[in-house]
């Protein structure tokens, strides 16, 4: 199986990555794999690519979902929460 160097990572995105494995009860390097093959790989194996159709297709069923709903702006909802403190 291919090897894959990755040099010079922030000292932050390495312990975010051993913080995460942790969590996951797994090595640095089971986690990293997982991140790798959860990002670019699709269930059957296929691999993504931005832009993809499945992209646009779910963007579509979104827009549908929400077509004619009234949506407050976030800065609208989080002035709110400070002022009900």
């Amino acid at each position: 199986m291919p090897e894959l160097l990755v040099r010079d990572l922030p000292e932050e995105v390495v312990e975010a990555l051993r913080r995460r494995a942790a969590a996951h009860g797994r090595s640095e390097e089971a986690e990293l794999r997982a991140i790798l093959e959860e990002a670019l790989c699709a269930p059957r194996g296929k691999a993504r690519r931005p832009g993809s159709a499945d992209f646009w297709e779910r963007a579509a069923k979104l827009r549908e979902q929400t077509r004619g709903r009234n949506i407050t702006p976030s800065e609208e909802l989080i002035r709110q929460d400070r002022d009900e403190r």
